[in-house]
């Protein structure tokens, strides 16, 4: 038996003055599901995620399940927006009411050493370890769902997949449902149960293995693609 649905999208558009950002957009998503949302620069990915939390205007219907607690990520969190702000990262986890023994137990989770940086300004980690916080700052009080955009921006290979790897953890482990903007259609393939091409409009939607082809690539991005798979996280 399937899971109920905990979101319905229905003719979803949204515009900055006459410009279109998204038309007409409908899609529904299930209870524990890792949806990834992919298209070209400008196509509204980034959009769409903040319409979903009621962060910008819209029209048309976005319904999600009654008591859901929903955890957003924006792509625009970065160190340098600690450069100027007195807080230590075990501070920055108390903004969530959240007890020392969580705070250590979900930066271990992802790998970092609770004493070596609960006293540190978030601006001073490394890229790496400044983004794996942020994945244990956002799961840390236990949301339902966790909407993310482009989480891996600004570090290396070897550090995107540490990121990539962790989300895939929490959501097998802690069955929790994910939307995640991405440019890597590697994770796409690998870890989502269901993909979103979008470009202002669903160009598809569906599992990746039946609707990422060609064709549809190519209409999404409006170019000729050539596929082939990369070994960068194997």
């Amino acid at each position: 038996m399937k899971s109920e649905f905990i979101l319905e999208v229905k003719n979803l558009n949204v515009s900055f003055g006459k410009e279109k950002v998204i038309e007409n957009l409908s899609f529904k998503v299930r209870n524990n599901e890792f949806i990834s949302i992919i298209g070209p620069n400008g196509s509204g990915k980034s959009t769409l995620l903040k319409a979903l939390v009621g962060l910008v205007p819209y029209e048309g219907k976005i319904k999600w399940k009654n008591g859901l607690k929903i955890n957003y990520l924006p792509q625009s969190f970065s160190r340098e927006n600690f450069n100027l702000v007195p807080i230590s990262v075990e501070e920055f986890f108390e903004l969530k009411n959240v007890k020392r023994e969580e705070i250590k137990e979900n930066l271990e989770k992802v790998g970092l050493n609770y004493e070596k940086v609960r006293n540190k300004n978030p601006a001073e980690l490394s890229g790496g370890e400044f983004q794996r916080m942020l994945i244990a700052w956002t799961f840390v009080d236990n949301p339902d769902v966790v909407l993310l955009d482009e989480p891996t921006s600004g570090i290396d290979v070897g550090g995107e997949k540490t990121i990539y790897d962790l989300l895939y953890k929490y959501w097998k482990e802690e069955k929790k449902t994910i939307f995640l903007v991405t440019h890597e259609i590697e994770i796409v393939y690998k870890y989502s149960t269901n993909v979103l091409c979008l470009n202002k409009r669903c160009v598809t939607f569906g599992k990746p293995k039946e609707v990422l082809t060609k064709e549809s690539l190519e209409k999404l991005y409006g170019m000729e693609i050539s596929m082939h798979t990369h070994k960068k996280w194997i």
